[in-house]
């Protein structure tokens, strides 16, 4: 990837749609397409094959869920494709499709979160450079409605370190929002794949994988 990463910008909101393309061009991406339709994001996806791109879930012509869809399209014919989705409202069926294929560079946002500018732009890098991104929303109502079994046998630790991984954050983040060693991170998330029935494997696979069992998805 480039220091200045192609994106795509699929928002049916032409003030909402330059205002993202303005500040992520501001904050060093190449915006390469900012499109308003789902046909439209389809044929840009292809034609640049974007390190990234931020995609509103309603789009016309359906304005139901044609964002979603052209992504999760977008991501089987070219696999690993990093898409950040942006949500009005948090759908717990749209974060599982996302991760639903285990490669990670996935993202999913409540529309709110893009006015804090920092953290935003932080997660759409995030999302450029492999990693999985939950709103913490999401992962917030996800939560209290889900005591699945395979999280009966993680400690109340362990699952505050799982819901950070599901925020996205590196273990070096974890161990400052929860004031201890970068150390005691490792061994609570080895301890999280061992409890989950997670092999060796590459280390973001696993951690969506383990992200996947957090959002109860089989």
């Amino acid at each position: 990837m480039s220091d200045r990463p192609k994106t795509v910008v699929a928002e049916d909101q032409y003030l909402l749609r330059d205002g993202l393309t303005h500040l992520l061009q501001a904050h060093g991406f190449d915006v390469v397409a900012a499109v308003g339709s789902g046909p439209e994001l389809a044929a840009a996806l292809r034609a640049h094959r974007p390190d990234v791109s931020i995609v509103d879930v309603r789009m016309p012509p359906t304005n139901t869920d044609e964002g979603l869809q052209v992504a999760l399209a977008a991501r089987r014919e070219i696999p690993g494709l990093p898409i950040l989705v942006l949500s009005q409202h948090v759908e717990q069926l749209y974060a599982r499709e996302l991760l639903a294929d285990g490669t990670g560079a996935i993202g999913y946002l409540l529309k709110d979160r893009v006015f804090n500018a920092g953290q935003f732009v932080d997660a759409v890098r995030r999302v450029a450079d492999g990693g999985t991104v939950m709103d913490p929303e999401v992962i917030a109502k996800l939560v209290a409605g889900n005591a699945s079994d395979p999280l009966v046998a993680l400690t109340p630790r362990e699952r505050e370190v799982l819901g950070l991984m599901a925020e996205g954050c590196s273990n070096a983040a974890i161990a400052a929002r929860l004031h201890f060693s970068e150390g005691a991170v490792g061994k609570h998330t080895a301890n999280i794949f061992a409890k989950l029935g997670i092999t060796a494997s590459d280390d973001t696979n696993r951690r969506v994988l383990a992200v996947l069992a957090y959002l109860g998805a089989s």
